[in-house]
Parts: structure tokens; C-alpha cells; sequence
């Protein structure tokens, strides 16, 4: 006989927060800066029409540091979620520290550092792990090849699937979000009244409804709620 809580489906929805105790540079929402670039400059379609190289600098070196970096206890956490429950981790972050920790369910919403994509056909994905893209690098369309991120005035092309998997969770757990990103920020408000929803953050713009609030850091905290979650308790 399969216990019920094995049929429980639990959302995990990550933001900047869990990256940057992994010690990866985040975007900071008072100076506006991302590794001491301006986001106009390096995350918008403007930016890479106008100075291509400078933008394929920036992210060549986001990628070879988030591949020289390590999922924390929070990561390998939420991993562990999956040998009891039916977990779909969403996340804000372009690393691939969830896959790495061993969460096999996730979906990015901003893209993936680690791959690169036509500037003509957005289906045309390439996996390149740490390797650089160059200008001249080009796809099998003869392209050039751009990171695969979804930058600030494109559209979020898995919006509408995470909406759907809030919608359907009987947990939730917000871990490292700010809650200032929108689309993405107003997932949380898609799921359900009887669900239980928590959030883990340093600082919040404001705490949804129905959520409860614990202020510290991911590595701290995290596990607490995950271990509450595999004894069948509700976190407190």
C-alpha cells in the first residue's frame, strides 16, 4: 500500500537567493547591477544587437563560474524530496546546481548557461557545458549562436507550464526570490488556497497570501522544512 504523502506533489520554486550561497554573483535589485554590469547592458535584446561581444563576455564568464561552483545543502535538499514525494523544481536561475544535487524535474524559466541557441530558429538548442561562444560560432542554419537566457523584454516560454504545476501542488516551498520579477513573481499566487506554501528568503518585497514566511538563509533553512516534509509534518 503506497502512503499518501508518496502522491504528493510538491512545487519548489527557486530565485537568486539559492545561487548566491553557492557563491555565485547575483543581480542586485538596490544598485541594479549583475557582476558590476548594468542589466541594459548585457540582458536585453538591445544590448546584443548593439555590442555582441561584450554581452558573449559577460555570460562566458557567468558560465565558467557557475561551473566551478557547487550545490549547497539546499540543493541537495530539495533532492531529496524526490525519494518520498513527486517534486517539480521551477527556478529563476540559469545554473544547472538543481540538476547537479540531483533533482531530476526542472524547469528554468530564464534559460540555461550551460547551452546556446540559433539567433535564427530559437528550437535550435546546443549543449556547450562550460565552453565559450565566440563570435563566428555559428548553428547549422549559419547563425550566429547567442546564450540560451531569456533576456529582460523577451517572453518567458515556460510561464504557462509552471502556472499549471503551481496550480496542481499540494505543497510549495519559495526559496531566494525577492519576489520583484514579474512574470515569474506572480506564480506564487497561482497556488492553491489548501496547499501548503512556504517561503524562505533573506528579504521579501512584500509575503504572499497563505504563505508562511521564514527569514534566513536557504542552507539553514531548507533542510529544516524538507526534513519536517519527510516525517510528515507540516513546517512551522
Amino acid at each position: 500500500m503506497i502512503d499518501e504523502h508518496e502522491k504528493t506533489k510538491i512545487v519548489i520554486f527557486t530565485g537568486s537567493g539559492i545561487s548566491a550561497e553557492s557563491g555565485l554573483d547575483t543581480f542586485n535589485d538596490q544598485t541594479g547591477l549583475w557582476m558590476n554590469h548594468r542589466i541594459e547592458d548585457v540582458a536585453t535584446p538591445t544590448a546584443w544587437h548593439r555590442h555582441p561581444q561584450e554581452v558573449l563576455a559577460f555570460y562566458n564568464e557567468l558560465r565558467m563560474k557557475a561551473c566551478n561552483s557547487q550545490p549547497n545543502a539546499a540543493h541537495l535538499a530539495i533532492a531529496a524530496l524526490e525519494s518520498r514525494f513527486d517534486v517539480v523544481v521551477i527556478t529563476q536561475n540559469v545554473d544547472d546546481l538543481h540538476e547537479r544535487a540531483g533533482s531530476k524535474c526542472v524547469l528554468h524559466l530564464h534559460g540555461q548557461i550551460n547551452l546556446a541557441q540559433s539567433t535564427v530558429d530559437e528550437q535550435l538548442i546546443y549543449k556547450i557545458d562550460e565552453s565559450p561562444i565566440l563570435l563566428g560560432d555559428l548553428c547549422e542554419k549559419g547563425s550566429q549562436l547567442r546564450p540560451h537566457i531569456v533576456w529582460y523584454g523577451e517572453n518567458v516560454p515556460n510561464i504557462e507550464k509552471a502556472q499549471l504545476l503551481f496550480k496542481s501542488a499540494k505543497k510549495v516551498l519559495v526559496v531566494g526570490t525577492s519576489l520583484t520579477t514579474q512574470p515569474a513573481a506572480g506564480l506564487v499566487t497561482k497556488a492553491r488556497h489548501t496547499a501548503e506554501k512556504v517561503l524562505i528568503a533573506l528579504e521579501i518585497s512584500r509575503k504572499p497570501y497563505g504563505y508562511a514566511f521564514m527569514r534566513g538563509k536557504a542552507t539553514s533553512l531548507v533542510p529544516y522544512v524538507v526534513g519536517c516534509w519527510l516525517n510528515g509534518q507540516k513546517a512551522r
